[in-house]
């Protein structure tokens, strides 16, 4: 039996919390904290934004591993992403189970739309 239950949060790291909090509340439109001024839920997730360099720690994005950001329609929240000015690594692809779009966020954190179209075998 595990003694972890859940994730609590996942820490996103940022050389500018104002400019990461904008991104993620204005831009990518998530809920943010009531109680956090640098936090914002994705279903029952918490993205808590943090600048290691005020704790002394470097500064370094988070790279490939991207964080899947659930979408009923990549296609369509892609166009309204690149609307707001968010580029896109690529084209979206279909790996025969779900699409996927890869962008990053302004501090260079991978980041993913991501929609699961075929049920898990």
């Amino acid at each position: 039996m595990s003694l972890i239950t859940k994730l609590d949060f996942v820490g996103i790291p940022s050389q500018d919390a104002d400019r990461a909090r904008r991104f993620y509340g204005e831009t990518l439109g998530l809920q943010p904290d009531p109680n956090g001024e640098y936090e914002f839920w994705v279903g029952e997730t918490c993205l808590g934004i943090w600048e290691p360099e005020k704790q002394g720690r470097p500064f370094a994005p988070q790279k490939n591993a991207h964080l899947a950001l659930h979408v009923e329609d990549v296609a369509a929240a892609r166009a309204d992403l690149e609307a707001k000015g968010v580029q896109f690594a690529g084209d979206t692809f279909d790996t025969g189970v779900c699409h996927m779009a890869l962008f990053t966020d302004p501090d260079g954190n991978d980041l993913m739309l991501h929609h699961r179209y075929k049920p898990a075998s």
